[in-house]
């Protein structure tokens, strides 16, 4: 077993400051009078939100928090993991790597791990619990970069040496949103002697044949007239993401704007407000981790990675991910859901839930109904661990 180092994050107060001193110098300018968020991040609240940021709000309390879990660091590959690794209660949890997307961190799961490590704290049994992992991508917040853009079935090579070559599990449950759907689905289809089974709460893989009957072609169509407003931050940054880092490293502002924007159209707001779903202090630090590791650029890598790695086809020959495979189907998911016929050619679909609420951000959003569907995903895997 290769070197594991505990870790501690411990910024600069100097770079705090800076990070303030920007903020406060922007050079604000204007907006459409009719706008409210249909042409990209509200003047308003921008406004709204950075003198919070400059005067409210407390970098300090939330190091702190996310320095109350046990969080390491280790090398994979040449390339530093930095994870969050929270054994479970009672005698027989069961090992669960947890992975985030983008323009998320490892805040995504703050109030999430301890959900999944001690049920029994939260009204819950201690039979459901999980050693849980969190790590940080490759590129992204206290991780180091990558030699050249990754794509998630490259990290989900690297995530499955850390769990069994660095962390010594034989075997293990992948889970995750937006890009930690991906990485989970590699880990299902690449890995399975050591990925026992995957619960995703995004769709983002396809088939090869594309849709098939009425429905499915239907919610493509639809899919794709969606879409359209939506793909000119992943076209950028699957193309030309260096050209894009310049404005951005230099700006606090700019990297909150590009970030407030996708937890405002991706989330399941009361009224348009995303102050309904996510606190300030929840937005801001999760922003942060990109500011203060500056990782915004490398971080933006993974969707040329993608690109390069073949794009959303999981396989060419049409296989597909034979584990047992958890959907959690939430109604405001960014990438809508296409009808079960269509994921069941591309997953081995052994529970399937339709969540009555909830958007992109599960863990964020509705922790409560992501946890309840994980924990009888697992139960109903039987035998731990699993034979084969």
């Amino acid at each position: 077993m290769d070197t594991v180092t505990p870790y501690k994050i411990n910024v600069p107060d100097e770079a705090i400051e800076e990070i303030k001193s920007r903020v406060v110098a922007f050079p604000w300018h204007e907006m459409p009078s009719d706008g409210g968020w249909e042409y990209g991040t509200n003047l308003d609240y921008m406004k709204e939100f950075c003198d919070y940021w400059v005067t409210k709000y407390d970098w300090r309390k939330q190091e702190a928090r996310i320095n109350e879990f046990a969080n390491f660091m280790t090398s994979v590959d040449n390339i530093n993991i930095h994870f969050i690794h929270e054994r479970g209660s009672g005698p027989n949890p069961k090992p669960l790597i947890i992975s985030h997307g983008w323009p998320g961190t490892i805040v995504e799961f703050l109030d999430f791990i301890d959900l999944l490590a001690h049920p029994e704290n939260h009204g819950g049994s201690v039979e459901d619990a999980f050693d849980v992992v969190a790590p940080s991508l490759p590129g992204f917040g206290f991780s180091g970069r990558p030699p050249r853009p990754y794509g998630p079935r490259k990290m989900a090579k690297t995530f499955n040496s850390l769990m069994t070559q660095i962390l010594g599990y034989d075997r293990y449950i992948a889970q995750g949103g937006d890009w930690g759907g991906a990485i989970s689905s590699w880990l299902g289809y690449d890995h399975p002697s050591s990925c026992a089974a995957i619960h995703i709460n995004i769709l983002t893989m396809r088939h090869k044949d594309g849709p098939q009957g009425t429905d499915e072609i239907t919610w493509a169509k639809q899919f794709e007239k969606d879409q359209i407003v939506q793909n000119g931050y992943r076209t950028q940054q699957a193309t030309k993401p260096q050209t894009l880092s310049y404005a951005m490293m230099d700006s606090p502002v700019g990297v909150a704007a590009w970030i407030l924007e996708k937890m405002h159209g991706w989330s399941d707001l009361t009224h348009g407000d995303i102050e309904s779903v996510y606190t300030k202090d929840q937005l801001l630090t999760n922003i942060m981790v990109y500011i203060v590791t500056r990782t915004f650029n490398t971080a933006s890598w993974i969707y040329y990675g993608r690109r390069e790695e073949g794009g959303r086809i999981l396989s060419p020959e049409g296989k597909r991910v034979e584990v047992p495979t958890g959907c959690a189907v939430f109604p405001r998911e960014l990438l809508a859901w296409p009808p079960r016929s269509y994921v069941d050619r591309i997953y081995n679909v052994a529970q399937w839930t339709e969540m009555p609420r909830g958007g992109h951000f599960a863990a964020m959003e509705e922790p409560d109904l992501l946890i309840q569907d994980i924990r009888k995903f697992a139960r109903n895997l039987n035998e731990w661990p699993p034979s084969g």
